[in-house]
């Protein structure tokens, strides 16, 4: 599958626990602003997900669902989120109020070609979702506690499809480090129900010069607390066997987690270093708890 500008709209539901979303988290070392809002469709109705940092410190942790499904992002807003498509896979706004005085309102530019998730891959076989990723240059407010900071930043969009089943999947996670050059990596992993910690099918992108490249090897090891709550990683990127690998160290920055029913999002942003260069980006783990 090759993506075009027509997979920017809502995919077709398949039926049962289909589902779709699209996911925007940016990061603003400079103004101590992170945040990430995600708008989904399913058989439930739409729903929002907003989170938003000052710092260490959690603003908004916010999920809301049911709200009616329209053919288009643009006319859904549930939860307060709102995403536009302005020109498919090349720029977008996000917006988000929790009517509290906090939020932002976002301009969204596309800073690499979209990264694919292949069906063929372990990652989909395991968590039954596919889709693309692309790194993003972000522009516009960011208001907490009703006073507004502008933000200039890296950032990341993803839209993601498909049928998870939440009875075969332990775990499903998102790792990304966004480099102020528009360099990046990109990591998706689904880990299967009853599964070792190192049996995890992994799909891996370097993103140099606006082009992702697909990792073959993508190692990755993550140090939790007493919750299971991510707070460092590593990342070793094996492009080529008879050579040493890109590596990648994180640290966490802040951190949230949602109760999603039967499932916790642990939201949280890192801190990278990677071959001599600083960036941030995210890390979320999506695990069944039920």
């Amino acid at each position: 599958m090759t993506i075009t500008v027509e997979h920017e709209a809502p995919r077709p539901a398949a039926g049962g626990a289909f589902a779709d979303a699209v996911t925007v988290a940016f990061g603003d070392p400079a103004q101590r602003v992170y945040g990430l809002a995600r708008l989904g469709v399913s058989e439930d109705g739409a729903s929002g997900l907003a989170v938003l940092f000052d710092g260490p410190q959690t603003v908004v942790a916010h999920a809301e669902g049911g709200s009616p499904v329209a053919e288009r992002w643009d006319d859904m807003r549930p939860g307060g989120v709102e995403h536009t498509v302005v020109t498919p896979l090349e720029a977008w706004t996000v917006r988000f109020d929790d009517g509290a005085g906090n939020g932002f309102d976002l301009r969204l530019t596309a800073r690499s070609a979209p990264a694919e998730t292949r069906e063929d891959t372990e990652a989909v076989r395991i968590g039954g979702m596919t889709g693309y990723e692309q790194l993003l240059a972000v522009e516009g407010v960011v208001t907490i506690g009703g006073r507004e900071r502008a933000v200039r930043c890296a950032g990341q969009r993803g839209h993601g499809w498909g049928a998870p089943d939440w009875n075969r999947i332990e775990l499903a996670r998102t790792v990304s480090a966004w480099f102020d050059d528009g360099d990046g990596v990109l990591l998706t992993g689904v880990r299967p129900a009853g599964g070792a910690p190192d049996v995890e099918g992994r799909v891996g992108f370097l993103v140099a010069g606006g082009e992702p490249a697909e990792v073959p090897d993508v190692r990755l090891t993550t140090t939790y607390d007493a919750e299971q709550r991510q707070r460092r990683a590593g990342i070793e990127l094996w492009t080529d066997p008879e050579q040493w690998p890109y590596r990648a160290a994180g640290d966490l920055i802040c951190g949230s987690s949602l109760d999603l029913g039967r499932l916790r999002y642990d939201c949280a942003f890192f801190g990278w270093r990677m071959e001599g260069r600083t960036g941030v980006g995210r890390y979320d783990v999506l695990r069944r708890v039920g």
